[in-house]
């Protein structure tokens, strides 16, 4: 994928760092010298309402500057929302699909309705539960969609939370999450 630019539309609730999410990719990418962008898209804004983030990363400097439609990677960070419309929306049969799930990729790929499709599993929340103390599971799907796609570097990534979260939280819940990404990225289930 290191020649096309990668679309990336991530869906969740709010509370489960959706947007932190969707922004700290694009972050890394730029990081790593690619053109990025990481922005949100808010409906009802309160805990547990569905939203959705988006994430673009391209070799080649990015001219577009709206929300994604046809995406190729879809991230679920629920799996209450794999039967909902959105989550298919504007998806084709080489989309991938990232799920935050205990369910098998079977299971998911009978929810979705797909054919074909390449459809990894993790159980982010369990994750970032054993990890962190708390259902957060953005990051454990950070490491999920670095498996699936090789989008950003594992190593980047740990690097750039140790950094951002060690300021603002602490050791304990900066190792906490990069041992969440490492593990779901060795965890996850295809």
């Amino acid at each position: 994928m290191a020649s096309q630019m990668i679309e990336i539309r991530w869906h969740g609730r709010g509370g489960q760092g959706t947007k932190t999410a969707a922004q700290l990719v694009a972050q890394v990418a730029l990081e790593e010298g690619r053109f990025s962008q990481g922005f949100p898209e808010y409906g009802p804004e309160r805990m547990g309402a569905p939203i959705r983030g988006f994430t673009r990363i391209s070799d080649q400097p990015i001219r577009l500057h709206c929300r994604i439609e046809r995406p190729g990677v879809v991230v679920i960070l629920d799996d209450s929302l794999v039967s909902t419309p959105a989550v298919n929306e504007a998806t084709d049969g080489d989309t991938v699909f990232v799920i935050n799930t205990a369910s098998s990729p079977e299971a998911m790929r009978r929810k979705l309705a797909v054919n074909g499709n390449s459809i990894y599993c993790v159980d982010a929340t369990g994750i970032s539960i054993d990890e962190l103390g708390r259902p957060i599971p953005n990051t454990p799907m950070i490491g999920a969609l670095i498996r699936a796609t090789d989008c950003v570097s594992l190593d980047t990534i740990s690097t750039d939370l140790r950094k951002k979260f060690l300021k603002k939280f602490g050791e304990r819940v900066a190792e906490g999450n990069v041992r969440a990404v490492k593990r779901a990225y060795e965890e996850v289930r295809t």
